[in-house]
């Protein structure tokens, strides 16, 4: 079935390429089409386009299908060209003409903006928690951990004392301010683009304002043509965001590898999280890091490769967009699973205390030494000259107490503060409002 038949027989090797992999995609949208229905249909109603008594039998039986669809029953039809005519046939099937009504005053380009916003909305949110989980692990091992000295680098050449509070304190902040990114990629998301049909709107006297808040959006996509044009363009910002934070998973995976080593060997694995080697009896691989860096530095390409399929098209729909999807819809699940492993792995693993007792790392206080200097007075320029030929000559000796005081320094952590940023960000997206109305639609 295809809403578009006009009574001829389409090649079937044309019609094979051209769907592609829309049915299997489309699957992860159902659920999302079926409440776009529901509220375009009780939109349409408020506009005398459907009889009450129309309305009542449609969303009764939509309801079934959303249902279905959220437990995972719901199924497109090899025949069936995608989800909007899946659910089209199941009306048309169960209520007859009354099912043929529902697609006035719409097009299928506005229904799968719709049924992507909607269901990027409810991805987002779940991302959102996993975000959280793993930042508040981060946070609690900073603070466990705020008194374990590490040495820290720049060039991978040893530099200055850092501590595991910092270090994981750091990558807690990175994930606030991948938040900010994403509540951003959220603000864009959350704007309705129902109603603009086929990217120009229609004659038909629709009610977008109450489609907006029947679908619990914050705004509208107000002009019919930059709705259309805003395919693709959410699915970039909301990759971007997604990129983000893939690459603090991806770099704090990095610093994992690193660190598990035995030329670093700051933390260990459990075994039971290592794998082993066919050939080399003493091997234990962080593969789950290796492979958490992998896959966020797949999903940082993400976004890359949406803009190729867009850059370049003019204003209005192309079947180009259709590949979109295939790009996009498997990014939630890809990132989420590497937050939860990430986190699980953070959770398990043991930290060395006594790092800095090694001596290769006493040059790590060679700043500290000229700090001290300077406390009694010493000119800096004259301080450092003196360290760094104590240095050159094999006498360099730290003589005074490492003592950071300033804010996010060893010293000071300010994870409260970070918290506080965290929180912030989190209680501006507004999950709240967006659940409310999507319960009063399904009521």
């Amino acid at each position: 079935m295809k809403l578009w038949d006009k009574g001829f027989t389409e090649d079937e090797k044309i019609d094979k390429f051209t769907v592609g992999h829309d049915r299997e995609m489309d699957l992860y949208l159902a659920q999302y089409d079926i409440l776009g229905t529901m509220a375009h249909i009780t939109m349409l109603e408020s506009v005398r386009l459907l009889e009450k008594s129309e309305l009542d039998v449609l969303l009764k039986e939509l309801k079934v299908l959303y249902k279905d669809a959220s437990e995972g029953k719901f199924v497109i039809e090899d025949d069936v060209e995608d989800v909007h005519s899946q659910v089209e046939l199941m009306l048309t099937r169960k209520l007859g003409d009354i099912g043929k009504k529902v697609h006035t005053g719409r097009s299928r380009n506005d229904q799968i903006m719709v049924d992507v916003k909607l269901y990027a909305r409810a991805e987002i949110e779940k991302t959102v928690g996993k975000m959280q989980a793993l930042f508040e692990e981060l946070q609690a091992k900073s603070e466990q951990y705020k008194d374990v000295l590490i040495p820290g680098y720049t060039h991978l050449q040893v530099a200055m004392p850092s501590s595991f509070g910092l270090w994981f304190g750091a990558y807690a902040e990175s994930l606030a301010d991948d938040m900010i990114m994403l509540k951003a990629a959220w603000d864009v998301t959350n704007q309705n683009p129902l109603g603009a049909a086929a990217g120009y709107g229609s004659s038909a006297p629709l009610n977008r304002t109450l489609t907006t808040k029947l679908l619990g959006f914050a705004d509208m996509d107000y002009n019919v043509v930059y709705a259309q044009m805003g395919r693709g363009k959410t699915e970039r910002m909301i990759s971007f965001a997604l990129a983000s934070v893939a690459e603090t998973v991806g770099r704090l995976a990095m610093d994992g590898c690193m660190y598990t080593s035995q030329n670093f060997g700051f933390i260990h694995l459990p075994d039971a999280l290592t794998t082993g080697s066919s050939i080399m009896p003493h091997k234990k691989n962080p593969d789950v890091f290796e492979l958490v860096r992998a896959h966020c530095n797949k999903i940082q390409g993400a976004s890359n490769t949406i803009r190729l399929i867009t850059g370049n098209l003019p204003s209005g729909y192309f079947r180009d967009m259709q590949l979109i999807k295939e790009v996009f819809i498997p990014l939630f699940g890809e990132i989420d699973d590497c937050l939860d492993i990430t986190n699980y792995a953070i959770r398990n693993i043991e930290v060395v205390k006594d790092v800095m007792k090694d001596s290769k790392y006493k040059l790590a206080f060679s700043v500290e030494e000229v700090n001290h200097l300077v406390g009694k007075g010493v000119p800096f320029r004259d301080a450092y000259r003196q360290v760094a030929e104590s240095i050159k000559n094999g006498q360099f000796e730290f003589h005074g107490t490492l003592h950071h005081t300033h804010e996010g320094s060893i010293g000071n952590l300010c994870n409260d503060r970070i918290s506080l940023k965290m929180n912030k960000v989190i209680e501006s997206f507004g999950f709240d409002s967006v659940h409310t109305a999507i319960g009063a639609l399904l009521a």
